[in-house]
């Protein structure tokens, strides 16, 4: 059995990272989508978002069956410092560790190229929901994230209103002035 690998994300791994995400999109509110991207408009995406942050792809025996990313926070350039993350995985392949995985190369790498912190927007149930748990919050406090603030009532989606969480973790020293930000370079 071929051990499960994490690697740099393609531009032609985009089909494969669609498969997992249309689901998300399909049939959850863990992604404010209603519409599925085109494998186009998501190869653009990780493209652009490669151009700047890391993003990874998790490859089990089955073949593509997660990945995860760092993107901009915000554009204003004293947000430079900052990036906002994303994790999706398959329903197969959740529960083994792969998660853990992932991020930890996210952050490893997000580490290296000089960011400072980190946040992750995560819709949580009002109540009983059968579109979203509050899994992805559990697995972030695990990783050693912590909730920071919530927005309410942000999101229409299904017929029924979604708040959101942000959740934080600090990658970096903060020191009194940051470096300059290093590219990220897949290759490394």
């Amino acid at each position: 059995m071929k051990e499960a690998l994490i690697r740099p994300a393609l531009p032609d791994d985009a089909e494969a990272l669609l498969a997992v995400y249309a689901p998300y999109v399909e049939h959850t509110a863990v992604t404010f989508e209603y519409t599925v991207p085109t494998p186009e408009e998501f190869r653009a995406r990780i493209a652009s978002i490669r151009g700047k942050y890391p993003y990874f792809c998790l490859e089990t025996e089955t073949g593509v069956a997660g990945y995860a990313y760092a993107a901009a926070f915000r554009s204003r350039a004293a947000y430079g410092w900052s990036a906002e993350t994303s994790i999706y995985l398959a329903p197969e392949v959740r529960g083994r560790g792969y998660g853990r995985r992932l991020y930890d190369a996210l952050e490893a790498a997000c580490r290296a190229m000089g960011l400072q912190s980190l946040y992750a927007c995560i819709t949580v149930p009002r109540g009983e929901d059968p579109y979203v748990t509050e899994g992805s919050v559990l697995f972030h406090r695990r990783m050693g994230w912590e909730e920071v603030g919530r927005l309410p009532q942000c999101g229409f989606k299904f017929g029924r209103w979604y708040d959101t969480v942000y959740m934080y973790k600090s990658v970096g020293g903060h020191g009194a002035a940051p470096g300059p930000l290093l590219p990220w370079t897949p290759e490394k």
